[in-house]
């Protein structure tokens, strides 16, 4: 599933720079909303802080991170050179972010001109990268996994943004829509056909690659993304045709999926060549149990259509799958950020730069993994004790999350100190 990799072709660090390095801050937000709002946050999955914090974290953060990674990885891995990526990320990466912030404005004081701005920022973004990364990719033979999972995961991701423009729209202008099932097919396509789908295409590249695993099997590679995209697809049509013994056997299928992609993770991890496990590896086992966990509940909920009434289960359930995400996009951060400034300061003729553990330092990835696991162990406990745990578990959330960014911050800081003449990524000097 691994592909050739042409690390000549890489863009501009600052490209990818600009998205990671302010991705963490919106972790760093919703913990503090959640502290905010307390224990009702944890009552519904509609109260307004908890949709909110949530969107704080898939677009801002979640979303960020990703479009970020894929500026990087086009070229990189699939062999797109994407046209004046300095230029694509100055344009998404702000429209992305400010568009994140207004939702969650919109959301905590239901003012329709904020839903209607959020929706403009955010269409735009999305579709400015996807008319980007769709002529950059149509010149790109098809045949290799990573490469078709990129490409299925980027129709995922113009089916979330329609579906939750959609929605935004309609909140803004008062639409009698079905809200919560296209609520619930708008986080199926969010979390399973774009956000599950990419994680599984770029665990074939830094999974082998970082964690010295052996490779996917190639027919998973060639499977996934397909059959992903045809759950959400059938959810979608058993919405439009009110076939509801399609919607439970299209989320019992997304739930089996996620299972065999966590387990199949899990069990590569245990066949790697390196002994001790580093922060990346503790992180995607973190971010995989916790997906494992999630998909079980998925696929149970699905056989007993009862178990999401219960007191606790959709809350522990989004919180775990949150987690899971945030888990594998830290892992992921921590060696990506400090193999790009390596990598940058060997284009600039650096002839002996820091090795990425003196860029980033494994004891500090170590001490910030720790208190992210036990952040996200608070906010699932969260669930079930609200006011008891709400406001402690929002508070160690915004805490750690903090920790990431200044850790990237620490590498970013020492790459900028070994570049000649003290250059900053973007030309200026120091």
């Amino acid at each position: 599933m691994q592909a050739l990799l042409s690390f000549e072709s890489s863009p501009p660090l600052a490209a990818p720079l600009r998205f990671f390095a302010s991705a963490p801050w919106f972790l760093v937000g919703a913990g503090l909303l959640l502290a905010w709002a307390g224990p009702d946050a944890f009552a519904s999955r509609w109260m307004p802080a908890t949709l909110a914090a949530t969107h704080l974290v898939t677009l801002g953060f979640m979303l960020q991170v990703m479009l970020g990674a894929l500026i990087q990885v086009l070229p990189v891995v699939a062999g797109a050179s994407l046209a004046r990526p300095g230029l694509v990320a100055g344009v998404v990466q702000p429209a992305l972010a400010g568009g994140a912030l207004l939702l969650a404005a919109a959301f905590l004081s239901g003012q329709p001109w904020l839903f209607a701005g959020a929706t403009l920022l955010l269409l735009g973004a999305v579709v400015v990268f996807l008319g980007v990364a769709a002529a950059a990719l149509s010149a790109v033979p098809g045949g290799n996994p990573t490469v078709n999972g990129i490409k299925f995961a980027l129709a995922g991701l113009a089916g979330v943004a329609l579906l939750g423009g959609a929605l935004a729209l309609g909140l803004a202008g008062g639409w009698p829509l079905p809200y919560p099932a296209l609520t619930d097919l708008h986080a199926a396509w969010g979390l399973a056909a774009w956000a599950g789908v990419l994680l599984a295409a770029l665990a074939g590249v830094v999974v082998p690659m970082f964690q010295l695993t052996p490779p996917y099997p190639p027919r998973f590679g060639r499977l996934f993304p397909a059959l992903s995209i045809g759950l959400a697809l059938a959810w979608s049509l058993a919405l439009v045709a009110d076939w509801p013994r399609l919607a439970e056997a299209a989320r019992f299928g997304t739930g089996l999926a996620g299972m065999v992609f966590c387990g199949l993770t899990l069990r590569l991890q245990q066949r790697r060549r390196r002994a001790k496990p580093d922060a990346t590896s503790r992180a995607w086992q973190m971010g995989m149990a916790a997906g494992f966990l999630a998909c079980l509940m998925q696929s149970t909920a699905a056989l007993f259509p009862e178990l999401p009434e219960a007191a606790g289960w959709t809350t522990g359930f989004g919180l775990l799958i949150g987690g899971a995400f945030v888990c594998c996009i830290v892992g992921m951060l921590y060696k990506i950020l400090p193999f790009l400034c390596w990598l940058s300061l060997q284009h600039h003729g650096v002839v002996r730069p820091p090795s990425m553990n003196r860029l980033l330092d494994e004891p500090a990835m170590q001490r910030q993994l720790w208190a992210q696991a036990g952040a996200l162990a608070l906010l699932f406990a969260a669930a079930w004790l609200p006011g008891l745990l709400a406001r402690p578990a929002g508070l160690a959330f915004a805490a750690a999350s903090a920790g990431l960014a200044l850790n990237l911050r620490v590498a970013v800081r020492r790459y900028r100190e070994n570049l000649p003449g003290a250059a900053f990524p973007d030309g200026r000097t120091a």
